[in-house]
């Protein structure tokens, strides 16, 4: 039985349903992506790597991680690696492509905030804007595979599900873009 039971239906349920497990699987995504960005930039920040390398690594850790919180529920509930792998694939790999495409360009277009170092305010405000938007833009992109049957439907479709609970990092986004928008807005002021 599908997590979105009722997405295609005409009435308001349907759609409601679509988009809430469309926000579940972004939040899903965003956590990945999110703990392989912040390792990725701690670690090319503090072995002073410059900005291409650091955010190749960035990129590596939150595929990783993304992937990795995908499988790991799958793999403990009894599935072989070579069903997990296809589907964590399958499921992850177009919303971890655009929030990694729309965090690097946010990160890399505010002023100094690859420089700015571990220390600082606006290496980590800046980081947890771009963090926060790239989960917005991607939800659209997850709604729509979402209604195709692809994207985390698969996953949806096994009935195995596990990760930090979408409440908790549905906080934690939101704090994070609060932080993030005061940082940089006062950065633009000041």
């Amino acid at each position: 039985m599908r997590c979105y039971v009722g997405v295609h239906d005409h009435g308001n349920h349907g759609h409601d349903n679509l988009t809430s497990v469309a926000v579940s699987a972004t939040l899903h995504c965003l956590t990945g992506c999110a703990i392989g960005e912040i390792l990725g930039m701690v670690i090319g920040t503090a072995l002073g790597l410059g900005n291409w390398p650091t955010v190749a690594i960035s990129i590596a850790l939150a595929f990783f991680f993304g992937y990795a919180l995908t499988s790991l529920p799958l793999l403990r509930a009894g599935l072989a690696f070579s069903a997990v792998v296809p589907i964590a694939l399958a499921s992850d790999t177009l919303s971890i492509t655009t929030m990694e495409i729309v965090d690097n360009a946010i990160i890399l277009l505010v002023p100094g905030a690859m420089e700015a170092g571990l220390g600082s305010v606006l290496f980590w405000g800046s980081l947890s804007f771009a963090l926060a938007i790239a989960g917005v833009v991607a939800l659209p992109v997850n709604r729509w595979l979402i209604a195709r049957g692809k994207g985390h439907a698969v996953v949806h479709e096994t009935g195995i599900h596990g990760g930090p609970p979408i409440p908790v990092v549905g906080a934690i986004a939101a704090v994070a873009f609060v932080f993030g928008a005061v940082v940089l807005g006062a950065e633009a002021l000041g």
